[in-house]
């Protein structure tokens, strides 16, 4: 373990979508996903956390101590059952201290002690579950954690604007398809992109709950190395350009904390510069800090 966190931090991530679809909401045919009343673009913070898990994933080859616990394909049961093998802990045996003689039950709930160490278990082993945390009770119970690392939604700075394009396959699927047309083949689609946004998420570092899991300055330097970089390695066709423009970190003197984050995010002004004509660029925006204009670097570290 590196050395541990010893300063809150309030962060405010600001990034960009240039013709894509930055995230679709299945319950609206995939469509970008919008505040109905202000008209505003909207990316969940699971959006984002994926994009994080993917990074730290790709980049550390899903190896402890910075595997991923909520990746693609996985058996969410049966790895924390691992956690279990890992420790030498047969679920099936009953508990051998346990004073009221009670055997574990089919979910493997165990005795105190044994979910404590299989807790700290996962922790030690995926980076997601030290820094997001999980519910690990869904099978043997690990129990839960409550993460150090918590984000809110992203939200555009400016209304956005919705285009759906007709797209074309020079193929089918299926020869019912190609007979149906006689051998000309092609399948028509539909696509949702956004022309241009500026979003601004934001996010926290809890000093008090790191330490609960293990989230140490290793982990921290790897989370704003993956809030910079993810964009890059999450490309896709539908998703169009996505950038991450500015990383502004506040760090605390203290654990608890020196100010309420929404004062220093308050402190932060995302400004389109010429309100007449449309934005198609981060150059069309003004990002300034207590009005004045941030060092060019990605990321930018703000003592409290």
């Amino acid at each position: 373990m590196n050395n541990p966190v010893k300063n809150r931090y309030d962060f405010a991530l600001i990034f960009d979508v240039q013709d894509g679809n930055p995230n679709g909401d299945p319950d609206a045919g995939n469509l970008p996903r919008m505040d109905a009343e202000t008209g505003q673009g909207i990316v969940t913070d699971v959006c984002l956390k994926r994009k994080i898990r993917n990074y730290v994933g790709i980049t550390k080859e899903f190896a402890s101590p910075y595997d991923i616990f909520i990746k693609e394909k996985a058996v969410l049961n049966r790895l924390i059952a691992s956690g279990y093998e890992t420790l030498g802990i047969d679920l099936e045996k009953p508990p051998q201290n346990a004073k009221d003689g009670k055997k574990r039950n089919q979910k493997g709930e165990g005795q105190g002690q044994e979910v404590d160490k299989a807790r700290a278990q996962m922790c030690s082993t995926y980076f997601d579950i030290r820094a997001f945390g999980a519910v690990m009770s869904t099978g043997a119970n690990a129990g839960q954690v409550r993460g150090p690392v918590q984000m809110t939604f992203g939200r555009s700075v400016d209304p956005i604007v919705t285009l759906e394009h007709s797209i074309t396959r020079m193929a089918v699927a299926t020869e019912a398809e190609a007979e149906k047309q006689s051998g000309d083949n092609r399948t028509m689609g539909r696509k949702n992109t956004v022309p241009y946004g500026v979003y601004v998420a934001h996010g926290f570092v809890s000093a008090n709950l790191a330490a609960q899991t293990g989230f140490d300055t290793g982990d921290l330097a790897l989370l704003w190395e993956a809030l910079v970089n993810m964009f890059e390695h999450d490309r896709s066709a539908a998703r169009g350009l996505m950038s991450t423009q500015k990383l502004i970190v506040f760090k605390h003197r203290s654990p608890l904390g020196d100010a309420p984050a929404h004062q220093l995010f308050g402190r932060i002004q995302v400004v389109r510069i010429d309100p007449s004509k449309p934005a198609r660029s981060i150059r069309d925006y003004k990002i300034t800090l207590d009005g004045k204009e941030l060092p060019t670097d990605t990321l930018n570290e703000i003592a409290v």
